[in-house]
């Protein structure tokens, strides 16, 4: 299978290339809008450079490609109208229709659980304890905290626009993702310990601990990232989805039970199977 990989050398790109770039299965391409040096740690790795919000750029890539990831975006919650608008609006928009022109068969799109960040906002922090009763699923309506968030449920809506009007993508899948983190932060203690490194917290205390029961909620190690991309990748069933991203955790308020049923997501992780950070 020929994979397209927009966006790749994020944190949640690179949990693709470190599990699935050296299957037999699969021939990926990585787009970016930069090339990385020869001795960056993913230097190794051939990189079509392009920017999502220049068609003409980017649609030479998507020739002879069975599907795409699309993940290339603007990542913040605190980011403008002005800083979304071209990456994660006009970028969508542009790998869709590159797609449709190119006749790929399937799209994975990362999405967010920003989408329903305001659910967050309105339970929390009782919602990171254990015993509190909220198991967000595809059917609940989205409730964006931002314009990441907003821009995100606009690229949802797009690709069910494109699957269902037009003959090609034929599959779509939304992948809500919640936490992934970088290799040395991959476990849910991770946000909190790059808080210590950095100087913001002090390990014990209040906001740490904080961190942590939120992080045991909302991780998605990095393992269990790639089989539920894999598992897009390799369904055939699905027509349009959406997904939530995240581990097998207890404290969860996503819940994955379309995931488990739809695609045969079985993640393997657990925030709560965690009592302190890694040595």
């Amino acid at each position: 299978m020929d994979v397209l990989v927009t966006g790749p050398y994020g944190r949640v790109g690179t949990a693709i290339i470190d599990n699935l770039h050296d299957e037999p299965e699969y021939e990926f391409t990585y787009l970016n809008r930069s090339d990385r040096d020869a001795d960056h740690p993913y230097g190794q790795y051939e990189t079509v450079v392009a920017d999502v919000g220049d068609f003409e750029a980017i649609r030479p890539a998507f020739e002879d490609v069975d599907a795409v990831i699309h993940l290339a975006a603007y990542p913040y919650t605190d980011g403008t109208w002005d800083d979304i608008l071209e990456p994660n609006v006009v970028g969508t928009y542009n790998v869709l229709e590159a797609a449709r022109e190119a006749e790929v068969d399937s799209v994975v799109f990362g999405s967010t659980n920003h989408v329903m960040g305001m659910y967050e906002e309105e339970f929390a922090p009782e919602l990171y304890e254990l015993d509190f009763d909220l198991a967000l699923s595809h059917e609940d309506p989205v409730r964006p905290d931002s314009y990441y968030g907003t821009s995100k449920v606009f690229g949802e809506a797009l690709c069910r626009q494109y699957v269902e009007r037009y003959e090609y993508p034929k599959h779509c899948y939304m992948v809500r993702i919640c936490s992934v983190r970088h290799p040395e932060y991959d476990h849910p203690y991770g946000d909190a310990e790059r808080a210590v490194d950095e100087g913001e917290l002090e390990r014990g205390s209040e906001e740490y601990d904080r961190q942590v029961r939120r992080m045991k909620a909302m991780w998605q190690s990095r393992h269990d990232f790639a089989h539920q991309v894999e598992c897009c990748l390799r369904d055939e069933d699905v027509e349009y989805g959406v997904f939530n991203g995240v581990s097998d955790n207890d404290r969860r308020w996503f819940s994955i039970e379309n995931a488990r049923h739809d695609l045969g997501y079985d993640p393997q992780d657990n925030g709560e199977e965690w009592g302190e950070p890694p040595n």
